[in-house]
């Protein structure tokens, strides 16, 4: 129960009766691409507030989009891969 990091018995009995083990999962990836998610929404949103008060997009407004939206999908697809690894065991 310790090494799993589990602090409620009963949390870790009823782990233990269903599954027959306990995983640890180490979430630092999926922190790191919701941090992206929320930086990539923010500057689409600033971008629309753009388009729709002014009628138009400065093509390095667009190019950094496109970069935030490069920099999300190399380390989700790496994420997806992974999962896919741990689901097919």
């Amino acid at each position: 129960m310790e090494q799993v990091g589990v602090r409620n018995m009963s949390a870790y009995v009823r782990k233990m009766a269903l599954n027959g083990y306990v995983l640890q999962v180490d979430l630092s990836p999926v922190r790191e691409l919701v941090s992206l998610q929320r930086r990539c929404a923010n500057n689409l949103n600033q971008a629309a507030l753009h388009v729709n008060t002014y009628g138009g997009l400065y093509p390095n407004e667009l190019q950094a989009l496109q970069k935030d939206y490069a920099d999300l999908w190399g380390p989700l697809s790496e994420l997806l891969e992974k999962l896919a690894q741990v689901v097919a065991m």
